[in-house]
């Protein structure tokens, strides 16, 4: 592991990783399908679609029980970035608004709500209650709803992902219990209770919020578990999103090659979500796409594991950094996730860590110059998007890749936001007047 790298993320100093191990797409994509396949992706997509009906009909505010989010250009919040720290934006800037994905508000609705969806549909099918060939708008009658009510879901979360696995396992008839660590935000908490959600509450981190899950799930031989750390429906329920980012940049017209590279940049946590939306993304642009994961100074779990290769027994406890973070919804996580990090070691071309004032300092820009309100761990994207010609080594990749500066004022830069859109207004009040270093 390179002992500059080392000593900046011990230090928690904001830095940049060049993933090494990176390669050539054709050269292990054959190796990546043997664990995730273009088929495995295409089933999770039409396993959606069946539940449309469904969704529809519980969630009608998404109209046609779709679950999706805009893509939107932000010249505005691209400017402004521009003016305000000196730097330089090539090409042009996009925002992904998974924080604004109907009934969750983030990100996890994707991977969350395809994994309870996934196991309703098992345990129905199993008992012959429905087949594939009825309207699945008939997970939500009350004879489905009274068979799911002898089974449990359960899930450790920093707020997120309990949220999304929450309100759908509810809403579809399961006992439902969310164990959630001292990150979750006390409004998140509340909204699961009123969903009829037990929420267990941890004075400890998010690895021992799962732990403790994991032990009191397999305790019932009726309850389940999503495992956030390991779980492939999760991964393929995330990776879905690639196929519709394709249809939307395909409507705008945006066409993605060598000579038009698409640039995107994930908030990552435990990995589960970049994760899965960039193996979909390497899976349909394979070259022409390059990933980066931002990071939380105090939990750059993903870097390291990848980094230092030991992917889920990776701690940055042992980098000797302890503390909160500001983006604990999702992001404060120790440890990653060893199935993502396995899975990306050769797809991921780097990644940035952030310190939680810059976090603020975008949220307010982005309100300001956008009017778009997104919670502080939903705009660590910008901080790639800001410091990609900045440090020496992703400059240096830029140059590699045939990212020049002359190149990417061709390319679709993507910061995806994962969160915030239920954030209550007097909470985004206060961040608009939080200030830190």
């Amino acid at each position: 592991m390179n002992e500059i790298l080392l000593k900046n993320l011990s230090s928690m100093t904001e830095t940049c990783f060049i993933n090494e191990r990176k390669r050539p797409f054709d050269e292990v994509k054959a190796l990546s399908e043997l664990v995730v396949s273009d088929e495995d992706i295409n089933e999770a997509s039409k396993r959606l679609l069946r539940f449309a009906p469904f969704i529809k009909k519980v969630f009608p505010q998404t109209k046609d029980g779709i679950i999706e989010s805009p893509l939107q250009k932000i010249d505005g919040m691209k400017n402004a970035l521009e003016k305000e720290f000196s730097c330089k934006i090539c090409g042009n800037l996009y925002i992904k608004l998974d924080s604004h994905l109907k009934v969750a508000g983030s990100v996890k609705a994707r991977g969350g709500f395809y994994e309870v969806l996934k196991h309703a549909e098992d345990l129905v099918l199993s008992a012959n209650i429905l087949s594939k060939n009825d309207s699945y708008e008939e997970f939500a009658s009350d004879k489905v709803k009274e068979f799911l009510s002898q089974y449990t879901v359960q899930v450790g979360s920093t707020g997120n992902l309990g949220m999304s696995i929450g309100i759908m396992s509810a809403v579809l008839g399961f006992k439902v219990i969310i164990h959630m660590s001292s990150e979750a935000k006390e409004w998140k908490k509340n909204l699961l209770r009123s969903y009829g959600v037990t929420v267990m509450e941890y004075d400890s981190d998010y690895t021992q919020a799962v732990a403790n899950g994991r032990k009191n799930s397999e305790l019932d031989e009726k309850s389940y578990f999503v495992d956030d750390e390991k779980s492939v429906d999760l991964f393929l329920g995330y990776a879905v999103a690639a196929k519709r980012l394709k249809k939307q940049l395909d409507e705008k017209g945006i066409a993605v090659s060598s000579e038009k590279p698409l640039v995107v940049y994930l908030p990552a946590g435990v990995g589960g979500a970049p994760g899965g939306i960039g193996y979909g993304l390497k899976r349909i642009f394979g070259d022409n796409v390059h990933l980066f994961f931002v990071e939380p100074v105090l939990f750059p779990s993903v870097i390291y594991g990848i980094a230092s290769q030991k992917h889920e027994m990776a701690s940055v406890r042992e980098l000797g950094i302890f503390g909160s973070t500001s983006a604990g919804d999702g992001l404060a996580c120790p440890s990653p996730s060893g199935f993502v990090t396995r899975m990306m070691t050769n797809h991921l071309s780097g990644g940035f860590t952030v310190k939680d004032g810059s976090l603020y300092d975008y949220l307010r820009l982005l309100y300001k110059t956008e009017d778009i309100k997104i919670e502080p761990s939903a705009c660590a994207g910008f901080e790639g998007a800001r410091k990609l010609l900045q440090y020496e080594e992703s400059f240096a990749y830029c140059n590699k890749n045939q990212l020049s500066p002359e190149a990417l004022e061709n390319s679709t830069q993507i910061v995806w936001a994962t969160g915030g859109s239920l954030v209550p207004d007097e909470i985004f009040d206060k961040y608009l007047n939080t200030f830190e270093n």
